[in-house]
């Protein structure tokens, strides 16, 4: 207990506040974010270990991906929840780096620790970590390799982000899928839009036969019996128009005489959607008169059994209650444009699939829409043997998705495998020599914190990282390339040319989020828990609660 004198004056506003003051408090910062720096540090990088989390329900999840981590485990602690906040932050911005956001929080105050313990004031650590901040973010900017986003490119990229999710030989054929997805709905004149990459599960084979389909693919299938289950170059007609007997929208009473004026009446209602199936036959028979082509219609609303019946008879394949998700990017892959009245029905409204097809898997049916002339949507089928395992796949795939995203926008990547910390650890080094004062110090903590990256890297790959971090060292000073970990054998290499290739926007993120964390939690001098006592506690006062 603190003495008298150095009590909070909180205390003597509110009796049952909890205090934690200057060393105390700092403390209770730096091993909470310690805590969450033990958690994640195995999981960084292609070597990393997976965690599984177990739902109170029994439901199990593999992963290694930090963001993943962070929304599911559930952290108690204030300062140690603060940090998980900000690290998932940075992958709702930029897609990735949470893991290692984690980890350079984590350093950046244990190094800072090692300064303020022997008396140096947090004020002035921060000023250096400032200092730190601006001089990384040159070193960052020099190193960047700017360079044409052709395939090749793109693939390492990819590969680099989904070789930390996922096992080797799936992560190098995730990013061809990924690739491909991306560069499909890729337009020049037109910002780049993840949503028009739709992911579909299917719990069927292996992971690695999870692959891209141009086109879509929805979970249900045609409900009639007697329609087509496969059709060659379909036309297809996206509406969103009632199809089936409905009750009239006011409540009115009809009165009838005879069996006969019931009739009628039962014969003008069913007319009114007898006369919009009539439509769709009439079109089709225009479209498809020369024998060769077909007919698809997808409804966002629902068809009843009768005229289901006859559009089977038409052989025309329907498929009712498709996704309101799926109806723009219907139009987008195939052409057309989505109907919200079939008045104005013309051939200029139909879109274009060269097969469209039936898959049964089980109970379970899939509609295939594929062959489009030029898709501006398309769709990533997910294969698993598991439920956990098409969640892994679904977590990584969003995730080299963002990494391709990002490489297309910023126009450049780079060097992977640590390189930049090792390049920036150098250059600190030297710009400490420049700082004037006490401020030296919070730039030379940066610059330690910085390696932890290279340094978990190699020890999750079995490498001792003391002498793995020598021998990059080493090897910059003597070749000053920009030189990364290998983590099969240990040494150094130029991730470059090994095409290892980071996105610059989450270094850049990664370093201003970071120190800002880093800084406001070693200026905190003193944590009080001293919310609203509970209503139900009886007030000495006024006993009676009057």
């Amino acid at each position: 207990f603190l003495p008298e004198n150095q009590m909070s004056a909180v205390r003597a506003l509110n009796p049952k506040a909890e205090v934690a003051r200057a060393a105390q408090a700092l403390a209770v910062n730096i091993s909470a974010a310690k805590g969450l720096q033990d958690v994640m540090r195995s999981n960084l990088g292609p070597k990393g270990t997976l965690k599984m989390l177990v739902s109170g329900a029994g439901d199990i999840k593999l992963t290694k991906d930090g963001n993943v981590l962070l929304h599911e485990m559930q952290i108690q602690h204030p300062t140690a929840s603060l940090i998980a906040r900000v690290a998932t932050a940075q992958d709702d911005v930029t897609g990735d780096g949470t893991t290692s956001n984690v980890l350079l929080i984590g350093d950046l105050l244990k190094q800072a620790d090692l300064y303020i313990s022997e008396g140096l004031h947090p004020r002035i650590v921060t000023q250096g970590f400032e200092l730190a901040k601006v001089k990384s973010l040159e070193v960052l900017e020099k190193l960047k390799i700017g360079r044409e986003m052709d395939h090749a490119t793109l693939i390492n990229v990819a590969r680099t982000s989904l070789a930390t999710k996922v096992h080797g030989k799936l992560a190098d054929h995730l990013a061809e899928v990924v690739v491909g997805a991306v560069l499909a709905i890729r337009r020049e004149d037109k910002p780049l839009d993840l949503h028009m990459v739709e992911i579909q599960e299917m719990k069927h084979k292996t992971d690695v036969d999870t692959c891209l389909v141009k086109g879509i693919v929805m979970d249900h299938g045609p409900r009639h019996p007697n329609m087509p289950k496969a059709l060659k170059d379909a036309h297809i007609l996206t509406c969103n128009v009632s199809l089936e007997y409905e009750k009239t929208e006011v409540n009115s009473s009809i009165l009838y005489k005879t069996a006969a004026e019931r009739e009628k009446l039962v014969a003008a209602e069913r007319k009114f959607v007898d006369d919009r199936v009539q439509k769709i036959i009439d079109l089709k028979k225009e479209v498809c008169a020369d024998g060769k082509s077909t007919f698809v219609v997808l409804n966002q609303k629902g068809i009843d059994p009768i005229s289901l019946d006859m559009l089977a008879k038409e052989g025309i394949m329907a498929l009712r209650r498709a996704k309101r998700r799926n109806m723009e990017r219907l139009s987008l892959a195939c052409g057309g444009m989505a109907m919200n009245s079939l008045d104005g029905l013309t051939k200029e409204s139909l879109g274009f699939a060269g097969h469209v097809y039936q898959h049964s898997l089980g109970e379970e049916k899939y509609t295939f829409v594929e062959e489009c002339r030029d898709p501006e949507s398309v769709t990533i089928l997910l294969k698993g043997p598991n439920k956990h395992t098409i969640v892994q796949i679904k977590d990584a795939i969003n995730d080299g998705l963002r990494a391709i995203k990002n490489a297309l926008e910023d126009g450049c990547v780079l060097p992977g495998a640590g390189a930049f910390e090792v390049v920036a650890h150098a250059a600190l080094t030297e710009y400490k020599k420049t700082v004037k004062g006490q401020a030296r110090l919070g730039v030379q903590a940066f610059a330690d914190a910085l390696l932890i990256i290279p340094k978990v890297l190699a020890q999750n790959a079995g490498h001792d990282p003391q002498d793995s971090m020598v021998k990059l060292q080493e090897e910059y000073t003597e070749s000053q390339q920009p030189v990364g970990i290998d983590l099969s054998t240990g040494e150094a290499l130029i991730p470059a040319d090994a095409g290892i290739l980071d996105n610059f926007c989450v270094k850049r993120q990664l370093l201003h989020s970071c120190t800002v964390i880093a800084s406001n939690l070693l200026l905190v001098d003193e944590m009080v828990r001293a919310g609203l006592s509970s209503l139900k506690t009886p007030n000495p006062m006024n006993p009676m609660g009057q």
